[in-house]
């Protein structure tokens, strides 16, 4: 029998509570996490900045299980979402992921796509499920393209589509793993501007982004890593205006 997972959700609460992570390879010799311990609340949008190699995105597949940690707890809603009792796929609708790559399916029309898993994973009718779906589109002002194929959009269009098929779910928490890095320069603003919206609407969401203006912006919390550990954490204003750590002080120096 699974365990539930019980819906708090006030604005302020703790969602996912992580305790000393850890994910290491080659029986120990390649630390991809090292003791990540943190909290993320509804309503905040926590920014994941680093280097290359820093274990950002580890870190945020870990959060859904498409990581799994070697050691150390993931709680969501105060759930063990590591206990072999947990049903995971179950948790996954919860948490809407958008990768770097869109992962559209190329031989289903932009409709298709978005209504896919409503229609298989929660029981939605086609009819039910395509109405959301096309006032999710309008509301990325894509609605004249839900009988288009991915081939027949833009890059930034195609990330768009994944950010409001995510939405199609309800989910609690988006996770972005580098959501702009593989766009043309003019097409990151359009993607941005989405999840600045979101971010508006109260979407609790944690992003990996190398977009510091984004995470300067509309960031509640700034998580800065390396060496897959936190480094440090604070506010937007505190970590760029008054960084605290000297690996934090030469990493800004080089990307601002």
């Amino acid at each position: 029998m699974s365990a539930e997972i019980p819906q708090i959700a006030e604005k302020g609460d703790v969602i996912i509570s992580v305790k000393d992570l850890k994910k290491h390879y080659n029986g120990g010799e390649i630390k991809a996490l090292d003791g990540i311990t943190t909290d993320i609340k509804k309503g905040e949008v926590v920014v994941v900045i680093g280097p290359s190699g820093s274990g950002k995105s580890t870190f945020l597949r870990s959060l859904n299980l498409l990581e799994r940690p070697t050691s150390g707890t993931i709680t969501f809603h105060g759930t063990d979402i590591t206990s072999k009792e947990t049903d995971i796929n179950k948790l996954r609708q919860k948490m809407g992921m958008v990768f770097q790559h869109f992962n559209l399916f190329p031989h289903l029309t932009i409709l298709k796509n978005m209504t896919l898993a409503p229609i298989k994973l929660r029981g939605m009718s086609r009819t039910d499920a395509e109405k959301r779906a096309k006032v999710l589109l309008g509301r990325v002002g894509l609605a004249d393209r839900a009988e288009s194929y991915p081939s027949q959009l833009s890059g930034g269009q195609k990330q768009r589509i994944a950010i409001v098929r995510a939405l199609a779910m309800d989910p609690e928490v988006m996770l972005f793993d580098e959501p702009t890095s593989a766009l043309d320069p003019e097409m990151v603003g359009e993607v941005l501007e989405v999840m600045k919206q979101l971010a508006k609407e109260g979407m609790t969401m944690v992003c990996v982004t190398h977009e510091m203006g984004f995470a300067r912006e509309v960031g509640t919390r700034v998580i800065f890593m390396d060496c897959g550990r936190i480094v440090e954490e604070n506010t937007p204003e505190q970590i760029f205006t008054n960084p605290q750590n000297e690996r934090l002080v030469s990493f800004l120096k080089k990307v601002l």
